[in-house]
């Protein structure tokens, strides 16, 4: 019990030590990058096509994972394919990684997809983006999705 204890405390120290390395990681840069994809999922939550076409260059493909078949459309189709209802949804992504060339940039995140405050499905998302016009645009979008997700 005492070296599990031990081991326990050292854990969580090395926890404390590593939370400032992760919060200093989101650079202004990452940020820049990440806000584009933030309002993005505001506009859907929000059943706003302008707001989501504002976000993306329409022309960019989507390509949507789902039961072993792959849905393709254009970043426009996908703002068509959020219709206004009654229902709350929201996504949510944590631990992203980033990776930015000059003007190109890719988001590799987990997600999760909830309707009405519960999480009904869950994967990876992989956004592209570019700078176009000194501010960036998302240019194409890959997810999969599975329904066995951990609980939040």
């Amino acid at each position: 019990m005492h070296r599990f204890a031990r081991d326990l405390v050292l854990s969580c120290l090395s926890a404390v030590a590593v939370a400032p390395t992760l919060a200093m990681a989101a650079t202004p840069t990452d940020q820049e990058v990440l806000a584009p994809i933030q309002a993005l999922f505001n506009g859907m939550a929000r059943y706003d096509k302008n707001a989501i076409l504002a976000e993306v260059q329409p022309e960019g493909s989507v390509a949507l994972l789902r039961e072993g078949k792959v849905v393709r459309m254009t970043l426009a189709q996908f703002a068509d394919h959020i219709k206004p209802s009654k229902d709350r949804i929201e996504e949510r992504i944590r631990d992203p990684l980033i990776r930015i060339d000059d003007d190109i940039a890719m988001v590799w995140a987990p997600y999760e997809f909830l309707l009405n405050g519960k999480v009904v499905h869950c994967g990876t998302d992989v956004i592209n983006l570019v700078r176009d016009n000194q501010r960036w645009v998302i240019s194409g979008i890959s997810d999969n999705s599975r329904n066995n997700c951990p609980s939040s």
